[in-house]
């Protein structure tokens, strides 16, 4: 549904401010796609880039441009029908607020990559509500302000509604980190209160004797009585019979057996089971049991199958008298083949639901195939882990081929050229050899000691290759060549090498080595033509031919050794 939020951006922003505005806001934003699709998945920092970019072209700021996307989300929806939703979940507008969770339950099956925020109210009165907002998402405050306020207007015929943040904080939950915001809505709610009330006053006319808890938990065979401690107080008579612990449940706390897997992005405590009334709960029974071999009999071959989780639906509802709640829930079962395998029978089904008839006939729950969508979502999450990993590793593979091929070069060899068609003629490089004089290694030692000194030398000398836009060719064993005017074709390759010369003196002279004092170098320089192409398949290498490279070689190997000391720069 991101996607659909961007689509509608990208249509009122071209409605009102025309094709040019948006087409210089996509530039600003560094938006990579100029037209967005409904179930793609974008990142969420692409709508703050947007907002950031329409303020820098126009005179708005950007908090009235997230105002402005949050209502341009609400009229665009309109067109599609999903306004009807909103319509069909109450009344009144509280109505909607208290089961905002509920729909975007339902739109997770359209859109399975949503990510939906999650909204419950604290405070309800004639003058408002207080709304509590939490999302993985960060900079999204003011577009909600904007969603609520065309919601009310459209829908509720509300023209006078006032969001005010109270508070603004985050949590971390696992690996994810939530925003929570607290709003005042200040809105005119006196209809919603008197409907209450009349319940309330209907109620209390029809006077009805208590209800034991017990036959509570008969009516509903799998539901669990919960106290202010999160603790296990009362249980359904199936859900004792579908037990396979040791343990007794009663008065182990919810969470040690039970997990919470909707609502999402919350924590399984007293308060938000209060808040959260109104919202179908999602609770997983946990009884899978590992069963070690050294356990099983003698006559045993492989070990028994893990005994399945039981998905328990429902709503929590709170008990005044005892100050409890109770979360009055049926399994969800996919078929009848999985009754089996949960160990319930048709028999263990509330009687007076459509549980029996939905299974007999082989109804599937839209739960079961939201935790397909959640096992789905898990190995795209995977799936894109290992995209970040393979482009990790394609950039070290590119870093590796660019140090043995130029980067020109490597790029025609991926276009399909052959390695034949990269060789060239060069009228006019200049080629560098500079070799280390005097490193000699009689113990391991001394030899670990001579390649530590080879490895800072040539290392110092790496660093200078973009800086003389140069190119380094290869090291044979204490010589290093460094190529001029290819293949980058240019008239100064000369001047750029012998400043690399000298470069490379200043440069050595600032090391300090731990195996010797002193470090002496000979450096030979040649100009004129050669022949360079990628050489090898297993181990390719850019390399040079011709008597330019000879001269050059001889230069070095016949020229005057420069020796490098700290008492001294230069010494002949």
């Amino acid at each position: 549904m991101y996607g659909m939020l961007l689509q509608s951006v990208q249509h009122f922003v071209q409605v009102e401010y025309g094709e040019d505005v948006w087409q210089q806001v996509l530039k600003l934003a560094d938006c990579k796609t100029s037209v967005f699709n409904t179930y793609h998945v974008y990142p969420d920092d692409i709508m703050a880039k947007l907002a950031d970019a329409c303020a820098r072209v126009t005179s708005a700021t950007v908090d009235d441009f997230m105002e402005f996307f949050g209502k341009c989300f609400v009229r665009y929806f309109s067109n599609f029908g999903y306004d009807v939703t909103i319509r069909a979940t109450g009344r009144y507008f509280t109505d909607f607020l208290q089961n905002v969770d509920n729909i975007h339950t339902q739109f997770c099956f359209t859109y399975p990559k949503m990510k939906s925020p999650s909204i419950y109210l604290t405070d309800i009165d004639k003058n408002g509500c207080v709304m509590v907002y939490r999302s993985e998402r960060k900079g999204f405050v003011r577009y909600v302000m904007g969603l609520l306020d065309q919601i009310a207007k459209d829908i509720y015929n509300i023209t006078s509604l006032k969001v005010t943040v109270m508070e603004h904080t985050s949590s971390a939950s696992g690996n994810r980190r939530n925003v929570i915001v607290k709003f005042r809505l200040d809105f005119d709610n006196t209809n919603y209160i008197k409907g209450e009330l009349l319940k309330q006053s209907s109620s209390k006319i029809v006077k009805l004797p208590s209800v034991p808890c017990y036959q509570l938990l008969e009516l509903f065979p799998f539901a669990i009585m919960i106290n202010p401690s999160m603790e296990i107080m009362g249980l359904g008579q199936r859900i004792i019979e579908i037990w396979t612990g040791e343990d007794t449940l009663l008065g182990t706390p919810i969470n040690k057996y039970f997990s919470l897997r909707r609502p999402k992005g919350i924590s399984f405590a007293w308060k938000n089971l209060l808040y959260l009334r109104n919202i179908m709960f999602e609770l997983e029974m946990n009884r899978s049991k590992e069963v070690d071999e050294k356990d099983l009999p003698s006559t045993s071959t492989s070990p028994e199958p893990k005994t399945k989780n039981v998905l328990l639906k429902g709503q929590m509802k709170h008990i005044k008298d005892i100050h409890a709640v109770i979360f009055l829930c049926s399994p969800i079962i996919n078929d009848i083949d999985e009754l089996p395998e949960l160990g319930i029978f048709l028999n263990d089904l509330n009687q007076h639901g459509l549980s029996k008839e939905m299974v007999m006939a082989g109804w599937q729950h839209n739960s079961k195939l939201e935790v397909l969508f959640d096992d789905a979502e898990q190995r795209s999450d995977e799936l894109e882990k290992n995209y970040d990993l393979l482009d990790t590793w394609k950039k070290r593979s590119d870093d590796l081929l660019y140090s043995m091929i130029p980067r020109t070069v490597a790029d025609r060899l991926r276009s399909g050229n052959s390695s034949l068609s990269t060789c060239e003629t060069f009228e006019s490089v200049t080629i560098l050899f500079c070799e280390l004089v005097g490193l000699y290694s009689s113990t391991v030692q001394e030899a670990l000691s001579v390649v530590d000194c080879m490895n800072a030398v040539f290392s110092c000398f790496d660093g200078l290759m973009d800086t003389f836009k140069v190119y380094k060719v290869e090291t044979v064993g204490y010589v290093y060549m460094v190529a001029g005017g290819a293949p980058e074709r240019t008239n100064v390759h000369a001047e750029r090498i012998a400043d690399l010369g000298i470069s490379m003196i200043d440069q050595v002279a600032k090391l300090k080595f731990s195996y010797r004092d002193k470090v002496e170098i000979r450096i030979g320089i040649h100009s004129g033509p050669a022949v360079a192409g990628v050489v090898g398949v297993k181990v390719p290498r850019y390399c040079f031919f011709g008597d330019t490279i000879n001269t050059a070689s001889r230069m070095q190997s016949t020229s005057t050794v420069i020796i490098l000391a700290w008492e001294y720069q230069y010494l002949y």
